[in-house]
């Protein structure tokens, strides 16, 4: 019985948010056929015992994983089948349940109706992704008061099938966006023991990291560093917008500015093309509460940080809270992060309290990655048309370019 071992082997370091699977509940045992034949019993009468029943497929969210690369390696999965009845009234066994360890923060989707079935959000929550079949009846079952001989059993029933698609969001309360450079994942090694790779090229990041951020004892939240992105990142460029996925699940956005930029390009320009793509990306994402942060103060010139900021906000129209700091030096995020740990606790006070917050977070949050889906989808589907077009272009230069010569 195929299992995913991923704690253990060295494929497991690889970050994969999505995986496609097939899985196949164990199907029912059949009921037994069978009287009872004992020495001076001449009518014994009917012992055939029932079948046991399948085993089912069950997901279970294991917060010790952080990635779901095994599921790409071996893709199919069976729960145990449920063994046939047997003689002397005896049950046959019941398969054994056939249980997928999972990252906390997997979504399983029905890939054949794209229902979501489910969201792990929980360490040891567990889903039931393919029920086993019911076990089948012997012919003791049968047994009446015309019938004392009854040679009538049933089969079990097949266990369901399905074909899923895991997609893996982080589970953060803070989200940093922002160009290639902008200092997030800086940030998240001056607020957090997280030690992200910082360089001074573009796309250092290439995976989300996450860091716990401690304000106070007993007082933290979580930080979420996604890959920068990109103008045209909508279309592809660059890694794409397939991370803003891991956004979804985010209460806050944080929007980080380089205002220092070295390739001496505008902070203003940065900063609208972010919300350009963010727009594209997802509608509801993008009206999410958002704070803007102008990072790397300290490498702007004396006397024209208030110049950059003021066309940064008009460009923006901005009218949410707005920051200044320099991550690689600290100054001005322990003020960030009081605020962010402040309005955090709030919201998540309102919820408790409120169910009709609560429902309606549920209900964005939904939305958000509803949308997130089929934008990637639709992206997905574009590529595969350029490719076969591509194909198609190719084997036409090579049927006009080829001449075949037949000899006999």
């Amino acid at each position: 019985m195929a299992r995913p071992a991923q704690g253990g082997s060295g494929r497991a370091m690889k970050f994969v948010d999505e995986a496609s699977i097939k899985v196949f509940a164990g199907n029912g045992g059949n009921g037994c056929l069978s009287f009872r034949r004992e020495k001076y019993v001449p009518r014994g009468g009917p012992d055939g015992g029932d079948g046991g029943d399948g085993g089912s497929v069950i997901m279970e969210a294991d917060e010790g994983l952080n990635t779901m690369v095994d599921y790409r390696f071996v893709r199919s999965y069976r729960a145990q089948n449920g063994e046939s009845g047997k003689s002397r009234n005896c049950t046959g066994k019941g398969g054994e349940d056939l249980v997928l360890r999972v990252p906390v923060g997997t979504t399983i989707i029905d890939e054949d109706s794209a229902e979501v079935l489910g969201d792990l959000a929980e360490h040891g929550q567990r889903l039931v992704v393919a029920q086993g079949g019911w076990h089948g009846l012997g012919n003791a079952r049968f047994k009446s008061s015309t019938n004392r001989a009854p040679r009538q059993t049933s089969p079990g029933t097949e266990g369901e099938q399905r074909s899923l698609k895991l997609e893996l969001k982080v589970l953060a309360d803070v989200g940093l966006l922002g160009l290639p450079n902008a200092g997030k994942s800086t940030f998240i090694r001056a607020v957090s023991a997280a030690r992200p790779k910082v360089a001074d090229y573009p796309f250092t990041t290439l995976v989300p990291n996450l860091g716990v951020v401690k304000v106070d004892s007993h007082r933290s939240f979580v930080v979420a560093d996604i890959p920068g992105l990109i103008a045209g990142a909508s279309d592809g460029a660059g890694l794409g917008i397939r991370f803003l996925k891991h956004l979804t699940r985010n209460r806050i956005l944080l929007h980080l500015v380089d205002m220092a930029p070295v390739d001496g390009s505008e902070p203003v320009d940065a900063a609208v093309a972010i919300v350009q793509e963010l727009e594209r990306f997802s509608p509801t994402l993008a009206q999410r509460p958002r704070w803007l942060v102008l990072n790397k103060i300290d490498l702007v010139p004396e006397g024209e940080l208030a110049a950059r900021r003021a066309a940064v906000l008009e460009a923006l129209s901005w009218t949410g809270p707005v920051y200044e700091i320099a991550a690689i030096s600290g100054e001005g995020t322990t003020r960030l992060c009081q605020d962010l740990m402040v309005v955090l606790e709030e919201q998540k006070a309102l919820e408790k309290t409120d169910p009709e917050i609560a429902e309606a977070e549920a209900e964005q949050q939904a939305r958000m990655q509803q949308e997130a889906r089929e934008r990637i989808e639709a992206l997905r589907a574009q590529y595969r048309r350029a490719a076969s077009a591509d194909d198609s272009d190719e084997d036409d230069d090579d049927d006009d370019e080829v001449e075949v010569e037949y000899v006999h």
